[in-house]
C-alpha cells in the first residue's frame, strides 16, 4: 500500500489502487473527517460523465464490467478487519483522523451504472452487521444522480436508507452550458433537479458541489445565480434534502483541462457557503 513520505494516508492522495485490491480502497476524507473505506464499482475507469476536475486516470466513456461480488465481499471484509481489529489506524492514518466514518460506494465512474448495485448494498449490509458497524457508521453513495429512477437504482437506494445510508448527489453547475462545460454531459438542469428529488425521496441526500477557477476566473455570476436559484427550489420543494457539501480542489485533475483549473480563495468559497446558508440549507465546507 503506497502512502506519503511519512507513511500516512493523505487527503491529497485518493489513489484507489493503494490497497492492491480490485474494488476496495481506504482514504482519509476531508468531507468525512476521518477514514472512508471506498468500494469502487468502476474498476475499468469508465463513466457516463466526464468531469473536467476528475482525478481518475485514463477516464473513458462507458459503464463497468460485470462485478465479482464474492471478491468484493472478500476484499471489504479484509479491509474492515485491518481497520477495526488491526493496527491500520496507527500505521496509516494521521492523528486527528483516526476514526472510521463510513463505507462509501464510489468508483472510477458512476457506481449506479453497475446493475449489481442493489446486491452490492445488500452484501455491504451483511458485512457491516457482522462487524458490529450497522447503524454505527454511514453507508455513503457518491453519485452523479444521472440514473435516478431506474429500477435497480431505486432498489439500491431504498436498501441504503435502511442501513444508515446517505447519498452525495453531484450538482456542480445549474445551466446547460455550465453542466456541459464542467461535467461533459448534455443534461437539462430541470431534469437533474427532478432526479435529485427522486433520490432524496428514497434516501437521505446531500448535494455535493465542486467549485474551482477555470482559466483564472471563478464561475460567472450568472452561473452562481442559477445554482442558488436551483438550491432555493430544492429547499422548498424537496423537504428531505439535507444540505450542501461544498468543496474546492484538493488534488490535481487528470483530465486534458487540468492546466486550466485552479483552487478558489477560501474567502470566495466561504462567501458562497454563506449565500447557501441564507437559503436555509446547512453547508459543510471543505476548502
Amino acid at each position: 500500500m503506497t502512502r506519503g513520505q511519512d507513511g500516512l494516508l493523505s487527503v491529497a492522495d485518493h489513489d484507489r489502487g493503494r490497497a492492491g485490491m480490485t474494488y476496495v480502497y481506504p482514504v482519509v476524507s476531508r468531507r468525512a473527517g476521518g477514514v472512508s473505506v471506498g468500494v469502487n464499482l468502476n474498476p475499468n475507469n469508465a463513466c457516463n460523465w466526464r468531469c473536467i476536475y476528475c482525478q481518475v486516470p485514463d477516464l473513458q466513456r462507458g459503464g463497468p464490467p460485470p462485478l465479482d461480488l464474492d471478491r468484493l465481499e472478500e476484499e471489504l471484509r479484509a479491509m474492515l478487519t485491518d481497520v477495526v481489529h488491526g493496527d491500520f489506524m496507527a500505521r496509516a492514518v494521521p492523528e486527528g483522523m483516526r476514526r472510521l466514518n463510513d463505507v462509501a460506494i464510489s468508483g472510477n465512474g458512476e457506481p449506479t451504472s453497475a446493475h449489481e448495485f442493489p446486491r452490492v448494498v445488500e452484501r455491504i449490509g451483511h458485512i457491516l452487521k457482522d462487524f458490529g458497524l450497522a447503524g454505527q457508521i454511514k453507508l455513503i453513495l457518491i453519485s452523479n444522480g444521472s440514473l435516478a429512477g431506474r429500477a435497480h437504482v431505486s432498489a439500491g437506494l431504498a436498501a441504503m436508507a435502511c442501513l444508515n445510508g446517505e447519498v452525495w448527489f453531484k450538482l456542480d453547475r445549474a445551466t446547460r452550458a455550465g453542466i456541459a462545460q464542467v461535467n461533459g454531459t448534455a443534461t437539462d438542469p430541470a431534469a437533474h433537479f427532478r432526479r435529485l428529488a427522486t433520490v432524496a425521496g428514497l434516501c437521505p441526500t446531500w448535494v455535493q458541489t465542486c467549485m474551482f477557477s477555470l482559466d483564472g476566473s471563478p464561475p460567472a455570476p450568472a452561473e452562481i445565480d442559477a445554482y442558488l436559484s436551483l438550491l432555493r427550489h430544492g429547499r422548498t420543494e424537496i423537504p428531505a434534502l439535507r444540505g450542501v457539501l461544498l468543496y474546492g480542489l484538493a488534488r490535481p485533475s487528470l483530465q486534458a483541462e487540468a492546466a486550466r483549473l485552479g483552487p478558489l480563495p477560501e474567502s470566495w468559497l466561504r462567501g458562497l457557503a454563506a449565500r447557501i446558508e441564507a437559503l436555509g440549507l446547512p453547508v459543510r465546507l471543505s476548502v
